[in-house]
């Protein structure tokens, strides 16, 4: 027998191989198709000696597998992000209950009955008791704007 014919099945099982590995290392769901038309050719190849025929089924496979499963597996594999309880007080308004001040790295506001750190969006200071608005939340600290201004009474 030829020497190429033992041979196929050896090279398609080598592509095979590192076409998963480079699959496991990216994660990008693109060589696992690709893998899988690898692996249709190595099957081929155990029956049919016919390299064309054994490169006609692994683009085919690979082809069809990127066009038609690809979409539905990184559907099912993309992280969905959900809101978070956080995400409802963004744009609320707060009571600053002490004073907010950037440069002194002090301040608290008072939101939905929960005491959070506070820091205003700009370098200015914000007195106690003045209206803000929630911006957002970075770490464990709200940042805020300032609404306008109550008096304490």
């Amino acid at each position: 027998m030829h020497l190429l014919t033992f041979s196929l099945p050896v090279m398609w099982l080598i592509i095979l191989v590192v076409l998963a590995l480079a699959e496991a290392a990216t994660i990008n769901l693109v060589s696992i198709w690709f893998a899988a038309g690898a692996l249709t050719a190595l099957l081929v190849s155990l029956f049919c000696q016919n390299f064309w025929i054994q490169l006609v089924v692994f683009l085919l496979v690979s082809t069809l597998c990127l066009a038609l499963v690809r979409p539905l597996a990184q559907k099912k594999f993309t992280p969905h992000l959900r809101p978070t309880n956080l995400d409802l007080l963004l744009g609320q308004y707060g009571v600053v209950t002490e004073d907010i001040d950037n440069l002194a790295a002090t301040g608290q506001v008072k939101v939905d009955g929960q005491i959070w750190t506070a820091r205003n969006e700009v370098e200015e200071p914000i007195p106690a008791g003045s209206i803000v608005q929630d911006l957002r939340i970075e770490g464990v600290k709200i940042i805020v704007r300032v609404k306008d201004s109550v008096s304490e009474s």
